[in-house]
């Protein structure tokens, strides 16, 4: 039985790992829970995890033999547990991942294995720049096992209309629109600081409208001085001014993501916008039918910077989820876990079903697929911005290593919360390099 628990970054942990298989697998046990003799896997809960559970309740059903356990869990918990336990040598059979940083570690320790021929059906259908997030020196250690997670400005339409405000195409434009939205009561911006992630949209949108993706990629290299480049000093000073505007309200500090708070407020009409990743979309689906449905949720690219050197076609987010298979499993659970990546990761089953919750897969040429969807113009838009950016930038704190990550994190809550300013920020971030 499998337990559905909201969005993808769930409050709750969600075990749904099979009474039946665990009770006719007596006897020892691998590693992240398997059973003696069969694989184990653990992901995050949400819509899209209930795709995932969909094919391995598939895989089960064909392969008695060579059952998978699973075990779902909320964003944040899942991250603290799959570092012990890879780190122990006691990780699950499929390693669920955002790639970068984080796979490169688990590549250089040792920890997954080459994929080989197992990935030779999805190198032909994925798009190639998600597919080469899971490469690490042109070897394929992941695959992407879901949607394309592109962050969107969306908007509430009924609100902006209510106050004479249009879709911001410049930052300037939405710098004035928050004082507009200000003076008609309404939050300008919902954004939950609590959930700390959801800021790192900001940063990176701004950092590469003002100056490009070689900004951030002088960090990923290490170069001295890269997080004081004048495109990171100018994208904190920008989020400070937004800050000090109001465009996040008084409260945001206390707006928690995995709770749904951020897009609640944009559902019940309290604020106008919010930059989010196309994960939310569901949440609205389900949480404001009404406002979907009649065409009063909105959605656009992130605006462009007057001056700026970087691509406005350009997109931040999460090329997709990825699995990696753990080096510490045994080697029928390995070879179990190699033969569900050829068969059931992104398959036409999963692709049907990931449209249908409303996100996108990234495989191409579905585009008729697209069209014959209910909410065929919103994925045809996300489908165009993942299949025509010239960039697509890893969300920050899984491109970087797991200790930088982390003092990203605390670094940037402190710029939005005003307790350090921009150059602090930068200073603080130079001396992790």
């Amino acid at each position: 039985m499998r337990l559905r628990i909201g969005r993808r970054t769930g409050a709750v942990v969600a075990v749904v790992t099979a009474a039946a298989v665990l009770a006719a697998c007596g006897g020892g046990r691998q590693p992240g829970g398997a059973p003696q003799g069969g694989a184990s896997a653990w992901a995050l809960t949400g819509e899209s995890g209930d795709v995932l559970g969909a094919r391995f309740d598939a895989w089960n059903e064909a392969n008695p033999d060579e059952q998978f356990a699973v075990e779902y869990f909320a964003n944040d918990a899942y991250k603290e547990k799959i570092r012990t336990a890879v780190g122990a040598g006691n990780a699950p059979t499929l390693i669920y991942s955002w790639a970068g940083g984080t796979l490169e570690d688990y590549v250089a320790n040792g920890n997954v294995v080459d994929l080989g021929d197992s990935t030779a059906r999805l190198e032909e259908e994925l798009i190639p720049s998600v597919a080469a997030n899971g490469q690490v020196d042109g070897t394929s250690y992941a695959v992407p096992t879901t949607h394309s997670q592109p962050v969107v400005l969306y908007y509430n339409q009924e609100v902006l209309d209510a106050a004479g405000v249009e879709v911001p195409t410049t930052y300037g434009d939405l710098l004035d629109a928050v004082g507009t939205l200000q003076d008609d009561d309404v939050i300008p911006i919902a954004l939950a600081g609590q959930s700390v992630w959801p800021e790192l949209m900001w940063i990176q949108y701004l950092t590469d409208r003002i100056g490009g993706p070689d900004v951030f990629q002088a960090v990923l290299d290490g170069e001295e001085g890269a997080w004081s480049d004048p495109a990171i000093v100018e994208a904190t000073t920008k989020i400070r001014e937004l800050v000090d505007a109001g465009a996040f309200g008084d409260t945001f500090g206390s707006v928690n993501a995995d709770q749904n708070g951020d897009t609640a407020l944009v559902q019940t009409g309290k604020a106008a916008f919010i930059l989010q990743g196309s994960w939310v979309y569901p949440d609205f689906a389900a949480g404001a039918p009404e406002l979907v449905e009649s065409g009063g949720l909105g959605y656009t690219s992130f605006p462009l910077v007057d001056g700026g050197a970087g691509d406005p076609a350009n997109i931040v987010g999460n090329p997709s989820n990825f699995w990696s298979v753990s080096a510490d499993a045994s080697e029928e659970a390995q070879a179990t876990a190699k033969k569900f990546i050829e068969t059931e990761v992104l398959n036409d089953a999963a692709v049907d079903d990931l449209l249908a919750i409303g996100t996108v897969p990234p495989i191409v040429g579905i585009e008729d697929k697209i069209a014959e969807q209910d909410d065929a113009d919103y994925l045809s838009f996300v489908y165009g911005l993942v299949s025509d950016a010239p960039h697509f930038q890893l969300s920050w704190d899984q491109a970087l290593p797991p200790a930088q990550s982390q003092a990203l994190l605390d670094n940037l809550s402190q710029l939005f919360l005003g307790q350090i300013d921009p150059q602090q920020f930068s200073d603080a971030m130079d001396a992790t390099l």
